[in-house]
């Protein structure tokens, strides 16, 4: 069975990247380029969410509310990323259930794949 992943993220050059990474590791991916396009593929219950916080229409804090707050996806483990580098803001996402938060300027590819790993088979 194929883990999958689904990276809810507006810039295409980094949700390639982190496709490209992703797929070469073994995993299934899929992508939303919005808040709301996010929401609608999450109900395909994906193993795991990458999750940035800058979203057109919904903002990844709101995709998380609404994640965690629905019976059939609260299970399913979140990790922000993002370029959003402020204490308060991780310390919200991880009330709001995130069970992650990483910046992409602070975190290499590589990381990122690990706290996939880590998060998946928990």
């Amino acid at each position: 069975m194929h883990t999958k992943i689904l990276i809810i993220e507006d810039d295409p050059y980094i949700s390639r990247m982190y496709v490209e990474q992703l797929e070469k590791e073994g995993f299934e991916v899929d992508v939303a380029q919005d808040g709301e396009e996010g929401l609608n593929k999450a109900k395909e219950k994906p193993d795991l969410i990458l999750l940035d916080v800058t979203l057109p229409k919904l903002s990844g804090f709101e995709v998380l509310k609404r994640l965690k707050a629905n019976e059939k996806l609260k299970s399913i483990p979140v990790i922000m990323l993002t370029n959003v580098a402020e204490v308060k803001k991780v310390k919200k996402a991880l009330e709001l259930g995130a069970c992650d938060y990483l910046v992409k300027g602070y975190t290499l590819p590589k990381k990122v794949i690990e706290k996939v790993r880590k998060a998946v088979m928990r």
